[in-house]
């Protein structure tokens, strides 16, 4: 197992969802938003909890074929609509707190999403990359078409 100082440079993920950013940042806290989207690669589904509150905590079960797998952590920040920051621990992260920061910067019209994940396990860098990159595209898909 990777302890946390072994961990690799912050993970960061930008994309341009043609939203207003109050749209982006609440689906960020909207369980049956975040179930929609929060399934990258193989996932076919998630079940979420979330409490939306700067120490409330939220769950996360992603459904495999493989079988279930859960991420949860806690928010640490919540300052409407531009900048939500979390835990976040999982088997991946082997079990470890790590954290996850979205920044929503208006942009001509729509936002310009940053999202940096922290304190990662060097291992699980390019998994994760790929995981939050297929997952914010999801997001933008959710947002455009529904």
């Amino acid at each position: 197992m990777t302890a946390i100082g072994d961990s690799a440079e912050p993970l960061v993920v930008r994309r341009l969802i043609p939203v207003p950013r109050e749209r982006v940042f609440a689906a960020w806290l909207d369980p049956v938003s975040l179930a929609q989207w929060m399934c990258p690669g193989s996932v076919t589904g998630a079940t979420v909890e979330v409490d939306p509150r700067v120490d409330g905590r939220f769950r996360i079960v992603m459904h495999h074929a493989q079988g279930d797998e859960e991420h949860r952590g806690a928010y640490l920040v919540i300052e409407p609509p531009s900048l939500l920051s979390f835990t976040w621990i999982s088997a991946h992260t082997g079990h470890r707190s790590t954290v996850v920061t979205i920044e929503l910067k208006e942009h001509g019209g729509g936002t310009e999403l940053i999202l940096t994940h922290r304190r990662l396990p060097s291992a699980e860098v390019d998994a994760h990359t790929r995981g939050w990159t297929d997952i914010v595209r999801k997001l933008e898909a959710t947002l455009t078409t529904g």
